[in-house]
């Protein structure tokens, strides 16, 4: 394991170390603590390992750790099995270095055919939560959905979306969490670091989520959301991968109220593809030409 990459093992150590109180671990707290959550000594005594040695992972001058000694922090720092994953690969030893060029993010012909026809809100997006294309109900869903705009961008920083989001402070955490996990070891992507950068400057909510080095994966699951039009959505939500980008789709419970709320955005998306000539097609957008905030 590199330097760089002992030292993300560190600051993910330190960050989910600070997450842990005594009394979820089961310890006594004890008087004069100047932590948020677990001591350096604690941690060690319940994995089972010297201080020394866990003073040197978090330093990044321990190169080699075990599985096991790796899956012991794993339970005492409280970690799920995506968390528990992602550390083991912090601490994976590096591949061989090899240039790398990564493909541009492009939506295939057919799958612009598939949004114009799916009957839900529908939409690509990249890696980075990029929206490559979508379709009219998507937009008639949310106009943040548009190509060209990023999702955790709007999220933190478009004020609608604090309305638009049921719960916005659980979004936040599936979403920055679900960034991390998705970039993985690419830490070093131009993309990656130009939003990383641009949130980090504009949104202290996305500082502080992003210092707790929370990974999700935000794969599938439900939303509930707020729309301006026709009230409160009961979601759920799937992602596909396909080519390198993911389709996702938004859809309701046959017969719910939700999904006649949908119909009823349809028959709006439709009337508003008919007046303005579009006959409902979706659209691309390059990176290069995304419009900003």
């Amino acid at each position: 394991m590199d330097g760089e990459k002992a030292n993300r093992l560190g600051e993910y150590l330190r960050a989910r170390r600070a997450l842990v109180t005594p009394e979820r671990a089961g310890i006594p707290a004890g008087p004069n603590r100047r932590v948020p959550g677990l001591r350096r000594e604690e941690v060690a005594m319940l994995a089972g390992i010297s201080a020394d040695y866990y003073m040197r992972l978090e330093r990044g001058r321990d190169k080699h750790p075990s599985v096991q000694v790796l899956t012991a922090l794993a339970r005492v720092l409280h970690l799920d099995e995506v968390e528990q994953q992602y550390l083991l690969d912090l601490a994976a030893p590096p591949r061989p270095a090899a240039p790398r060029r990564r493909r541009a993010e492009r939506v295939p012909a057919r799958l612009h055919h598939l949004l114009a026809t799916i009957g839900v809100p529908a939409f690509i997006e990249g890696r980075a939560y990029d929206v490559l294309a979508s379709n009219a109900l998507a937009l008639a869903l949310s106009p943040r959905l548009r190509p060209g705009e990023n999702r955790l961008r709007s999220l933190l920083l478009d004020p609608e979306e604090r309305e638009f989001h049921a719960d916005w402070e659980r979004a936040t955490e599936e979403f920055v969490g679900a960034f991390r996990q998705s970039i993985g070891e690419d830490t070093d992507d131009a993309r990656v670091v130009e939003l990383v950068g641009e949130l980090s400057l504009a949104s202290a909510r996305f500082r502080t989520l992003w210092a707790r080095h929370d990974v999700r994966r935000l794969e599938g699951g439900t939303a509930v959301v707020n729309h301006p039009m026709v009230g409160t959505l009961h979601l759920h939500r799937e992602k596909l991968p396909v080519d390198g980008v993911l389709l996702v789709l938004y859809y309701a419970d046959e017969g719910s109220e939700s999904a006649e709320k949908l119909h009823i955005l349809a028959s709006l998306a439709e009337s508003s593809a008919s007046d303005s000539g579009s006959g409902g097609r979706t659209s691309l957008q390059s990176r290069g030409s995304r419009r900003p905030n």
